[in-house]
């Protein structure tokens, strides 16, 4: 039984510190607390959170206390984490309406009577400037420049703000607060989940266990999945809209989001991609992914109906076989659809694209183009047809 339960919390997961400790830790026999810490940056959490929220429903189904955490303090703060300026500050009112969303949306997946929601302000809030102090003895300056992000600042003469430094030390207090057995992050929160560690020793309490998880790549395939970069699948997204995003990935990209998203056995998936070597064709996966993820957070009925939805759009024989292929670049502010269809060899002239656009015969992944002065978002992947005859799958990049 240990071996099974420690063999499904190893997979998908980057690593795990230590797990000589964490199998000590379930030899015990008791329920572990384990926390996962998301800071409410923004209104809507997104299936790139669902890769550590689907690993605590693991621990969550082996009979484990689980504790979501929502970092409301924070991220008032701002988690330097891989960024090469000081992050800016969110203000109360943001963060407290982004914390409402997170709350409703944790529990698509976790189950809502056996998990505890935090706000780290319940303890930060009420922490005087002297405790506060007291905190920020606990670890060194040097210390803290030995974290990647703060070491190539420094030594490139960018600025790192003193509030920063405190991240990682609040972060790492909380696990101290919640009592933590074990604490959940990705691979890029290493420094601040080991924090947590040297923080429990040092208030006397058993070191958590740290497991990282892998990030999620964005539809762009590239950069990790965000809302600002605008190459994200939110788990509010609408049926249709999250399964279009899903078949609109890569093929390769597609494995990944099955080994972090799915929660299909690793043989199925492991077999699937040798059938696709052997010349099966990956669509036929990819609606199956699609619709996992759709019914995991709409119902198994909106997963039929997004398939039917999106077949409709693409009759089979209704798209050509030789419909290139097309990158074009933008900035971050995307791209002018009339320019795109140009660009892309549609039309000959913007002008002619407003034209098109205007009489209706211009359509985006089979539906009709009403608005002449759309702007495309960078990492967008869509099929754009002109008149009955001009086909193009053009994927905007930065």
């Amino acid at each position: 039984m240990l071996q099974e339960t420690l063999a499904q919390l190893r997979y998908g997961a980057d690593e795990i510190l230590l797990e000589a400790e964490l199998i000590k830790k379930l030899e015990e026999g008791r329920p572990l607390t384990v926390k996962a810490g998301f800071d409410p940056t923004a209104p809507d959490l997104h299936l790139g959170h669902t890769v550590l929220i689907n690993k605590l429903k693991q621990f969550q189904d082996a009979g484990h206390r689980v504790q979501f955490l929502i970092g409301d303090f924070t991220a008032m703060i701002g988690d330097p984490t891989g960024k090469n300026v000081t992050r800016k500050p969110l203000s109360r009112e943001m963060v407290v309406e982004n914390a409402k969303t997170y709350q409703d949306q944790v529990f698509k997946i976790l189950n809502p009577e056996k998990t505890e929601i935090k706000f780290n302000s319940e303890w930060m809030g009420v922490m005087s400037s002297a405790e506060m102090i007291q905190l920020a003895a606990k670890h060194t300056v040097a210390r803290m420049l030995e974290r990647d992000d703060f070491h190539k600042r420094y030594k490139g003469g960018q600025p790192i703000a003193i509030h920063e430094f405190l991240y990682p030390l609040i972060q790492g207090y909380d696990s101290v607060v919640m009592k933590a057995d074990v604490e959940l992050g990705g691979t890029d929160q290493k420094f601040n989940l080991l924090m947590g560690r040297h923080l429990q020793e040092i208030y006397g309490q058993k070191p958590q266990v740290v497991l990282t998880m892998p990030i999620l790549e964005g539809l762009d395939g590239v950069q990790k999945m965000s809302k600002s970069l605008n190459n994200y699948i939110g788990i509010a997204d609408v049926p249709d809209d999250m399964f279009g995003k899903i078949m609109s990935i890569s093929d390769d990209l597609m494995w990944r989001y099955f080994e972090l998203l799915s929660f299909k056995p690793m043989a199925d998936i492991e077999r699937w991609r040798k059938e696709c070597q052997a010349g099966a064709n990956p669509r036929n996966f990819k609606v199956s992914l699609g619709q996992e993820i759709v019914a995991r957070f709409h119902g198994s009925e909106a997963a039929v109906k997004a398939l039917e939805n999106f077949e409709a759009r693409f009759q089979r024989g209704a798209l050509p076989d030789d419909m290139p292929e097309i990158q074009l670049k933008a900035d971050s502010e995307g791209m002018p659809v009339a320019n795109l269809l140009k660009e892309a060899g549609l039309v000959t002239s913007t002008s002619e694209a407003l034209r098109m656009i205007k009489q209706g015969a211009v359509k985006i992944d089979g539906e009709k183009l009403e608005d002449a002065k759309a702007v495309l978002a960078v990492a967008s992947n869509h099929v754009y047809q002109v008149g009955k005859r001009k086909f193009a799958k053009v994927e905007i990049i930065a």
